[in-house]
Protein backbone atom coordinates (compact mmCIF):
# COMPACT_ATOMS: atom_id res chain seq x y z
CA UNK A 1 0.00 0.00 0.00
CA UNK A 2 1.28 3.68 -1.06
CA UNK A 3 0.86 6.80 1.33
CA UNK A 4 1.24 9.85 0.53
CA UNK A 5 4.47 11.62 1.29
CA UNK A 6 2.88 14.86 2.37
CA UNK A 7 0.16 14.34 4.51
CA UNK A 8 0.64 10.44 4.97
CA UNK A 9 -3.22 9.11 4.32
CA UNK A 10 -3.38 5.76 2.11
CA UNK A 11 -3.18 6.21 -1.15
CA UNK A 12 -5.63 3.09 -3.33
CA UNK A 13 -3.96 1.70 -6.53
CA UNK A 14 -4.14 3.91 -9.87
CA UNK A 15 -5.11 7.08 -8.11
CA UNK A 16 -3.23 10.34 -9.81
CA UNK A 17 -3.59 13.05 -6.57
CA UNK A 18 -3.88 12.31 -2.98
CA UNK A 19 -7.94 11.81 -1.81
CA UNK A 20 -6.99 14.37 1.61
CA UNK A 21 -4.41 17.25 0.57
CA UNK A 22 -4.78 16.87 -3.26
CA UNK A 23 -0.40 16.16 -3.45
CA UNK A 24 0.16 14.19 -6.93
CA UNK A 25 0.64 10.25 -6.71
CA UNK A 26 3.84 10.64 -7.87
CA UNK A 27 5.11 11.85 -4.55
CA UNK A 28 3.99 8.82 -2.79
CA UNK A 29 6.04 6.45 -1.28
CA UNK A 30 4.94 3.02 -1.38
CA UNK A 31 5.08 0.80 1.78
CA UNK A 32 6.75 4.15 3.37
CA UNK A 33 4.96 5.06 7.02
CA UNK A 34 3.15 8.25 7.48
CA UNK A 35 5.21 10.68 7.92
CA UNK A 36 5.55 12.10 11.93
CA UNK A 37 5.23 15.73 11.38
CA UNK A 38 1.96 14.54 9.76
CA UNK A 39 0.50 13.26 12.69
CA UNK A 40 -0.19 16.00 15.44
CA UNK A 41 -0.20 15.63 19.00
CA UNK A 42 -3.72 14.41 20.48
CA UNK A 43 -4.92 16.95 22.68
CA UNK A 44 -2.14 19.72 22.04
CA UNK A 45 -3.85 23.22 21.46
CA UNK A 46 -2.94 25.53 19.32
CA UNK A 47 0.17 28.04 19.80
CA UNK A 48 -2.10 31.45 19.55
CA UNK A 49 -4.34 30.15 22.74
CA UNK A 50 -0.92 28.50 24.71
CA UNK A 51 0.43 31.83 23.51
CA UNK A 52 -2.45 33.34 25.54
CA UNK A 53 -2.39 30.73 28.67
CA UNK A 54 1.15 31.28 29.53
CA UNK A 55 0.23 35.33 30.67
CA UNK A 56 -2.74 34.02 33.11
CA UNK A 57 -0.55 33.31 36.34
CA UNK A 58 2.19 34.91 35.26
CA UNK A 59 5.79 33.01 36.23
CA UNK A 60 4.01 30.17 37.38
CA UNK A 61 2.24 29.51 33.56
CA UNK A 62 5.14 30.58 31.96
CA UNK A 63 7.30 27.65 33.40
CA UNK A 64 4.48 25.29 32.74
CA UNK A 65 5.01 25.72 29.30
CA UNK A 66 8.40 25.80 28.91
CA UNK A 67 8.23 22.41 30.71
CA UNK A 68 5.32 20.84 28.78
CA UNK A 69 6.55 18.82 26.38
CA UNK A 70 4.67 19.87 23.50
CA UNK A 71 4.50 23.70 23.92
CA UNK A 72 8.76 23.35 24.68
CA UNK A 73 9.58 23.46 20.79
CA UNK A 74 7.79 25.82 19.80
CA UNK A 75 9.40 29.03 19.42
CA UNK A 76 6.00 31.52 19.94
CA UNK A 77 4.89 29.56 22.85
CA UNK A 78 8.81 29.98 24.09
CA UNK A 79 8.80 33.59 23.66
CA UNK A 80 5.68 34.19 25.33
CA UNK A 81 6.44 32.34 28.05
CA UNK A 82 9.81 33.61 28.72
CA UNK A 83 8.32 37.22 28.09
CA UNK A 84 5.51 36.43 31.05
CA UNK A 85 8.15 35.00 33.30
CA UNK A 86 10.19 38.04 33.09
CA UNK A 87 7.23 40.19 33.07
CA UNK A 88 6.30 39.23 35.95
CA UNK A 89 9.25 39.01 37.80
CA UNK A 90 9.85 42.86 36.55
CA UNK A 91 6.36 43.83 38.38
CA UNK A 92 6.65 42.41 41.37
CA UNK A 93 10.74 43.97 41.67
CA UNK A 94 8.64 47.15 40.61
CA UNK A 95 5.91 46.90 43.34
CA UNK A 96 8.45 46.22 46.12
CA UNK A 97 10.71 48.76 45.51
CA UNK A 98 7.38 50.95 44.85
CA UNK A 99 5.97 49.82 48.56
CA UNK A 100 9.20 50.78 50.03
CA UNK A 101 9.30 54.07 48.30
CA UNK A 102 5.96 54.94 49.22
CA UNK A 103 6.21 53.67 53.33
CA UNK A 104 9.37 55.74 53.55
CA UNK A 105 7.57 58.87 51.99
CA UNK A 106 4.28 58.49 54.46
CA UNK A 107 6.36 57.98 57.31
CA UNK A 108 8.73 61.15 56.44
CA UNK A 109 5.44 63.37 55.37
CA UNK A 110 2.87 61.98 58.29
CA UNK A 111 0.91 60.12 56.21
CA UNK A 112 0.53 62.78 53.23
CA UNK A 113 1.77 61.44 50.86
CA UNK A 114 1.64 57.87 51.91
CA UNK A 115 -1.88 58.35 50.41
CA UNK A 116 -0.67 59.99 48.09
CA UNK A 117 1.48 57.08 46.93
CA UNK A 118 -1.43 54.50 47.13
CA UNK A 119 -4.18 56.65 45.14
CA UNK A 120 -1.20 56.62 42.45
CA UNK A 121 -0.37 52.45 43.38
CA UNK A 122 -3.84 51.98 42.35
CA UNK A 123 -3.31 54.10 38.84
CA UNK A 124 -0.47 51.98 38.25
CA UNK A 125 -2.02 49.21 39.21
CA UNK A 126 -4.71 49.35 36.90
CA UNK A 127 -2.40 50.49 34.09
CA UNK A 128 -0.53 47.36 34.74
CA UNK A 129 -3.51 45.09 34.08
CA UNK A 130 -4.49 46.86 31.00
CA UNK A 131 -1.04 46.13 29.49
CA UNK A 132 -1.45 42.50 30.80
CA UNK A 133 -4.42 41.83 29.38
CA UNK A 134 -3.12 43.32 26.24
CA UNK A 135 0.14 41.05 25.76
CA UNK A 136 -3.03 38.13 26.20
CA UNK A 137 -4.79 39.79 22.99
CA UNK A 138 -1.30 39.73 20.98
CA UNK A 139 -0.63 36.54 21.85
CA UNK A 140 -4.02 35.11 21.06
CA UNK A 141 -3.73 36.94 17.83
CA UNK A 142 -0.45 35.38 17.03
CA UNK A 143 1.65 38.90 17.42
CA UNK A 144 4.84 38.73 18.71
CA UNK A 145 4.66 41.92 20.53
CA UNK A 146 8.22 42.62 22.38
CA UNK A 147 7.89 44.56 25.77
CA UNK A 148 10.69 46.84 25.62
CA UNK A 149 14.07 45.23 26.91
CA UNK A 150 12.04 42.04 28.42
CA UNK A 151 10.84 41.61 24.46
CA UNK A 152 14.37 41.35 23.72
CA UNK A 153 15.69 38.88 26.24
CA UNK A 154 12.79 36.81 25.78
CA UNK A 155 13.55 36.39 22.29
CA UNK A 156 17.09 36.02 23.18
CA UNK A 157 16.07 33.13 25.33
CA UNK A 158 13.39 31.05 23.25
CA UNK A 159 16.01 31.09 20.68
Amino acid sequence: MAFCAKCGAALTEGVTFCGSCGTPSEAAAPGAPAPAAAAATPGAMASNVAGLLAYVLGFITGIIFLVLEPYNKDKFIRFHAFQSIFFNVAMIVFWIAYTIVSTVLGFVSFGILGIVMAILGLLIFLGILVYWVFLMYKAYNNEKYMIPYIGKLAAQQAG
